[in-house]
């Protein structure tokens, strides 16, 4: 009920105003959103690198409504390339497709993906291409494999979630092809025809398409922040003779820092997914609804502060 009503809010932009303008939220927040601007980001980065971390910046924002937005945020993308590249730091990106002007036409969105990956191209770096709701899984994955795959295979992946029936297929594939995968459980609200509705089944899936994609995928990122899906990890990677440099462990900013640096302290490799950017309310909402124990600590504040403030 609780993750349900999160997913909910986080597409309220009336709530969003209100919590934007709240400053406990927003330091809230902070714990898992690298501030608003890209030099705020970039610091983060900095302090990651600092204690062994990579890093994955993703500028925050879903679908845009105009050809002026798509390409504004793709200038935004390029600047961040510029910036990564001139500060030395060890980071590449995460982009949605929606961001990029998916909703408004395809040729659209190829176009301004191949300006971002001919960056990315040319600094040698790497672009994740982030999964969305399942409503885009198709497009995303044929887009990816038939319009940016062939032109920029070392420079680009995509992101697959294992609450859809449908992911082990795609692991197959995407193996196939030696695609970058990341793994990750999912975490938007998906209808039972698409998803596994308990968690036991998503938990299994992720395990079987984990193991899948680090016997024989191509540097897979192991998406989690489950210390028994990372216990599993380290035991099958045991058992198969896989080297910890032939995979990566991934994990969201703020959360499980403790475990971020106990994994690079054992030899394995880490990156950190750090999102930025002004639209955080939707991000930080279904981060809220995969842990609700964090509900009580933002809605305690919250209304104290304004309690306080009608006094």
């Amino acid at each position: 009920m609780i993750r349900n009503t999160l997913l909910y809010l986080s597409n309220q932009p009336r709530v969003f105003k209100f919590v934007r303008n709240n400053r406990l939220a927003k330091h809230f927040a902070r714990r898992f959103v690298a501030g608003e601007t890209v030099s705020e980001a970039l610091a983060a980065v900095k302090e990651l690198n600092a204690r062994g971390i990579t890093a994955s910046l993703d500028l925050l924002g879903e679908s845009v409504h105009t050809e002026t937005e798509a390409r504004a945020a793709r200038d935004e993308y390029l600047q961040l390339l510029d910036r990564i590249k001139e500060s030395r730091l060890d980071a590449n990106v995460s982009v949605k497709l929606t961001a990029m002007g998916l909703d408004i036409d395809h040729e659209l969105c190829v176009s301004i993906m191949q300006d971002i990956l001919t960056r990315a191209q040319r600094y040698d770096t790497f672009v994740r291409i982030d999964m969305e709701s399942s409503e885009y899984t198709e497009a995303t994955l044929k887009l990816f494999e038939e319009r940016l795959y062939p032109a920029y295979k070392a420079n680009v992946g995509v992101v697959l979630q294992s609450y859809l029936y449908r992911t082990f297929a795609d692991v197959e594939h995407m193996n196939a092809l030696r695609a970058r995968v990341r793994i990750c459980k999912g975490a938007y609200k998906e209808p039972a025809k698409v998803a596994y509705p308990d968690k036991k089944d998503v938990d299994a899936n992720y395990i079987k398409c984990m193991r899948e994609l680090m016997l024989k995928g191509h540097y897979p990122g192991i998406a989690t922040h489950d210390p028994a899906m990372i216990t599993e990890a380290k035991r099958w990677a045991k058992e198969q003779g896989i080297a910890p440099d032939r995979f990566e462990f991934q994990m969201l900013y703020g959360i499980r820092r403790d475990l971020q640096e106990s994994l690079v302290k054992e030899g394995y490799r880490m990156r950190c997914y750090v999102p930025f950017g002004t639209q955080w309310y939707p991000y930080l909402m279904r981060r809220l609804a995969e842990r609700p124990a964090n509900v009580a600590f933002i809605t305690g504040n919250v209304i104290r502060e304004a309690l306080h403030g009608r006094k």
